[in-house]
Formats: C-alpha cells, sequence, structure tokens
C-alpha cells in the first residue's frame, strides 16, 4: 500500500450482532426501521453541550425520557448524523413510556431506538456494551485504548509524584482501588486503609458524622482535612463524569513534610486526567460482571447454556449445583434507593456466598431479590444437600442481622449437573413462595420441608383461573360483611373451621364469647346457607377461605 494512503477503517459491527453479544437482558429493541444491519462503531453518553451526533455509535439518552419532545427531536437529528441507535430508559411504574411521536421520529428517520432494561443501570450498560465491542472485535476508542487495564497502580504512582504526597485512589464506598508506593513512614489510617482495601469502618462513620463526606461529594473541588494528632494532613478530590461520582483521590503528607502549596492546583488537575482510568476500570469490571449474570440468568431461564456461563466464570459443568431464592420485604433496612437496595444486597451474597466449598453466581431478579447459583458442590449428593442447607441457614441468619426480619431464602434440591440447574432454580421458587404463603416464622426452607404449603401453593396456581359460582356460601358471606363493612362473618367462619368445631377454642382466638361465637355460627347458616355437617361444604369453604386469606410469595 502507497505510503501516502490512509489504512481502511476496521468492518464494523452490526447493530444486531451487537445485541446478540449483550443479551437481551440489557437492551429491548423498540423499533428499527432500517432494520439491525446497521454499522456500530462504538458508545457515545449523549452530552447537549456537544455540538453534533458522532456517526455509527450507539447513543446513550441518559436525561431525556423516552416520551418527551425532546426525545423525538433527539431520534430526528440522530438519522441526520446516521446514529446508528438511541437508547433510552423507561421506568414502566414510573410514568409514560415512548409514545406515537418517538415511534414517528424513528420512523421518519430511519434511526433504531433501543429501550434499557430494568437490569442495569447506565453505567453498567456503557460497560456491557463495550465489553460487547470489544469481543466482537471492534477496537476501543482512544481515549479507553490508551489506558492499560490494571493501571490505576501507576496512575496513583503519578500523582503522588505531581502533588507530593502518598495516594489512594477509592471508589464511592471508601474501597481502595490502588494506592501509590511510598518511602519513609506511613500513617496508621494509611496503613490500615491499605492493609484491608479500604477505609476502616469507625474512620467512614465519624467522616461521615461530621459531615466531611457530604463536602467531599457536593464540592466540586478540593477538600482539605487537617492534621489531627499523629494522622497528617490531607486532600480529596471526587472524581466525576458526567455529574456522576465515580470515586476519589486522597493525598496524605508523608514522611514528616506537610503538603506542598501546589497541591491542591495539582490534584485539581489530576482529577480530570483520572476520569478515563476510572472509567475503564469500572467498565471493565461493570461488563463482565454483567456478562456473566446475564449467561446465568439465561440458564436458570431455560434459554441459555451451561456451556456458555462455564465458559464465563470457570464453573464445573459436572459437579452438582444449586440454587437459591431470596427475597426480602420493603422497608426491611436495605435503604431507599432502587440501586443502593440491589447493589447492598449483591454484595453481601456474593461475600457470604462464595467460599473454598462452591461457587456462586448472584442474579438479580429485582431491587430486593435475588436469585443464587451456588456451583462445584460436593459429588455425593447428599453432601451437596447438607452443604446447601448450611449456606442457607447462615446466609439467612446474617442477612436477617443485616436487613431486618423480612428475609426469606427457598433452597432448592441439588441438581447433578450445571445443565440441570434450571430445575433446583424451579424448587427454590416453589420453597420460596411457600414460605411467604405459610406465613411462617421461618427464614429458609426446602420443599420438603413445607410439603403442605409448596401443595396448597400448587392448588392455587391451578385454581388461579378458575372463578367459583357467585352463589358459594363463602361468597355470600363476604358479600354480606362488605356490605355492613365487617368481616365478622367470614372471620367467625375461618375460626370455626380452623380449630375444628371447637367453640371454647376458636372463640378464645377471635376474642369474642363463646355466645357471641355461637349467635354467628346461626346467622353464618342463615345467611351463607351453608351445612357445617356436610364434609364437601366444609371442604369447599376452608379451601376458598385458605386462598383468600394467605399472600402468594
Amino acid at each position: 500500500m502507497p505510503s501516502n494512503e490512509l489504512p481502511e477503517d476496521p468492518p464494523a459491527l452490526t447493530l444486531e450482532r451487537l445485541l446478540a453479544t449483550v443479551g437481551g437482558g440489557a437492551l429491548e429493541l423498540y423499533t428499527a426501521p432500517r432494520g439491525l444491519d446497521v454499522p456500530v462503531r462504538g458508545v457515545t453518553i449523549f452530552d447537549t453541550r456537544e455540538p453534533g451526533l458522532p456517526p455509527g455509535q450507539v447513543l446513550l439518552a441518559v436525561e431525556t425520557e423516552p416520551h418527551s419532545a425532546a426525545a423525538a427531536d433527539l431520534v430526528r437529528e440522530a438519522g441526520k448524523s446516521a446514529t446508528a441507535a438511541v437508547v433510552f430508559h423507561h421506568d414502566r411504574s414510573a410514568g409514560p413510556g415512548p409514545g406515537p411521536a418517538l415511534h414517528a421520529a424513528a420512523a421518519e428517520s430511519g434511526t433504531a431506538v433501543l429501550l434499557r432494561t430494568a437490569w442495569v443501570n447506565w453505567f453498567q450498560l456503557v460497560g456491557v456494551l463495550r465489553a460487547g465491542l470489544a469481543a466482537a472485535g471492534v477496537p476501543a476508542d482512544p481515549g479507553i485504548a490508551s489506558v492499560p487495564p490494571g493501571d490505576l497502580d501507576g496512575l496513583a504512582d503519578a500523582i503522588a509524584a505531581l502533588v507530593g504526597g502518598a495516594v489512594t485512589i477509592e471508589d464511592v464506598e471508601s474501597r481502595v482501588l490502588a494506592y501509590s508506593s511510598t518511602d519513609g513512614a506511613v500513617d496508621e489510617i494509611r496503613r490500615l486503609t491499605i492493609l484491608g482495601r479500604r477505609v476502616p469502618q469507625w474512620r467512614v462513620a465519624a467522616m461521615r458524622e461530621d459531615g466531611f463526606f457530604r463536602s467531599v461529594w457536593s464540592s466540586g473541588d478540593v477538600v482539605h482535612r487537617p492534621a489531627e494528632g499523629d494522622i497528617p494532613e490531607r486532600l480529596v478530590v471526587a472524581v466525576r463524569a458526567g455529574g456522576e461520582a465515580l470515586g476519589s483521590i486522597w493525598v496524605a503528607a508523608a514522611g514528616g513534610r506537610p503538603l506542598p502549596p501546589t497541591a491542591a492546583d495539582a490534584l485539581r488537575a489530576a482529577a480530570r486526567a483520572a476520569v478515563p482510568h476510572v472509567m475503564h476500570h469500572r467498565f471493565h469490571r461493570a461488563g463482565q460482571v454483567y456478562l456473566v449474570q446475564d449467561a446465568a440468568r439465561a440458564l436458570l431461564e431455560g434459554r441459555g447454556s451451561a456451556e456458555a456461563l462455564a465458559t464465563r466464570i470457570a464453573l464445573p459443568p459436572d459437579r452438582p449445583c444449586a440454587v437459591l431464592a431470596l427475597d426480602t420485604e420493603p422497608g426491611d433496612g436495605t435503604g431507599d434507593g432502587t440501586d443502593a437496595v440491589r447493589g447492598r444486597l449483591q454484595d453481601l451474597l456474593a461475600l457470604h456466598c462464595t467460599g473454598p466449598e462452591q461457587q456462586a453466581v448472584v442474579v438479580p431478579t429485582g431491587p430486593r431479590s435475588a436469585l443464587v447459583l451456588l456451583a462445584g458442590l460436593a459429588a455425593d449428593r447428599a453432601t451437596a444437600a447438607d452443604q446447601v442447607a448450611r449456606v442457607g441457614k447462615a446466609l439467612a441468619q446474617q442477612l436477617s442481622t443485616v436487613l431486618g426480619p423480612g428475609v426469606r431464602l427457598g433452597l432448592g434440591d441439588v441438581a447433578p449437573r450445571l445443565d440441570r440447574a434450571p430445575d433446583s432454580r424451579r424448587t427454590a421458587g416453589l420453597a420460596l413462595r411457600a414460605l411467604r404463603f405459610s406465613g411462617a416464622d421461618r427464614a429458609c426452607a426446602t420443599v420438603a420441608d413445607l410439603a403442605e404449603a409448596v401443595a396448597l401453593v400448587q392448588v392455587r396456581d391451578a385454581l388461579r383461573h378458575v372463578d367459583p359460582p357467585a352463589g358459594t356460601p363463602v361468597a355470600r358471606l363476604a358479600e354480606y360483611d362488605a356490605a355492613h363493612r365487617d368481616p365478622a362473618l367470614v372471620d367467625t367462619l375461618r375460626a370455626y373451621l380452623d380449630h375444628f368445631g371447637d367453640v371454647p377454642r376458636a372463640s378464645d382466638a377471635l376474642g369474642v364469647h363463646p355466645n357471641t361465637f355461637r349467635y354467628r355460627l346461626r346467622r353464618i347458616r342463615e345467611v351463607g346457607r351453608i351445612d357445617l355437617r356436610d364434609p364437601d361444604a366444609r371442604l369447599l369453604a376452608h379451601l376458598q377461605l385458605r386462598l383468600m386469606d394467605r399472600r402468594d410469595g
């Protein structure tokens, strides 16, 4: 090739291949007027301050609501710029989604529109898409390609030389991502932080209490923390991208010398330079974690393969496995923000389930629920079942301590191989529903532990779409109670049947005098026209009351 000719661009990935690579759990197709054979060359976050839209990009409309006029305008503009697709987020519980205006704009411009699913946040989605691009052989954009993976320690050393102090780079949870090598004495806080790979909890609590973290995350500038006894002075600055805090950089005076007067200005510049490095770290981690979760979710839902999951995370395909199904009730101490709840639950599950005896993959199913796939269990099935029971019991205790009493954990039966994990997921789900259905105080159980409640759940499922005739005795009593705004007759019949017709015990459970109870029984016979001596009538009434009165987990 003549030296004055530029090399051709690498072949473009198509939108269809990208969607197949990242999996259906991250993106949903809303419309693609030109089909999916559209070239994709990268991922870009839409910024209203940046002029023009780059061609061939999957454009993430982070701050644009899909039902707004701005969304339709953006899609039209994307069509003029040959943008591959525009991604919006629609929270189905929060308001209207894409409407006719957006669909019309997409048809007019020929631009594909995708929707971000509830399973991933924007930051995870960027990581997933960039991991998908890399897996398909598309070169990373220059800003990312210039950062060698795992070079945060080198970045910390460079910042330390620039600012004249000892540096740590931390995430938003005060976990250490990297630290600089330091000559001379190290203060106790830095030593504990580096050894534990996170700031000590007591130190975090103290800084939260005195409002220091609030200053760091809200100021947008370098914040000074004066020396405290043997703890030298520190400077800290948040690392931000697009308004989101990615982490922070801390500089501590070292070797008994104060920080130089230029340290704050140098740290300010370093925070800007650190953005692509920290983003690269988070993109890579978030993308890989999501791809593993998506492969595990596909397997457990019966639409994926054990080989695909085993390839991603090196799980043993021929060893026994089991699934745990977990949920927690709202208001149980997991916090208010959906992403915060989900992240905290995932971290706790991963921490407590992974161990030397088994591997674990956590698959979120909602803000307060998840599936945990335990793989690599003991070859002997009975030993593996004991292993699952130990993990489940310990996990339920630990999570109840942290999250409160609303934790419920269904333990699935042991499956002989990884490709049989969907069978274990089914029994784990049944056990969890039975725990909720029965109202049992226990926090974890198997199907065998709750056979009667499981049977009732299955009966309920079978009868879910069966509407008994309006003239059954229970229906008449419920209608009468509703008209009188008092559930007295239905509650009395329930207590009578629950206590096998023992009036003293039933009236005591209901908190009424036995004579009042007997009077209500006469009204039940008159209003409901039920013969309580008929076993079939009692069976039907008891079944209807049970299905009315239990909520399905």
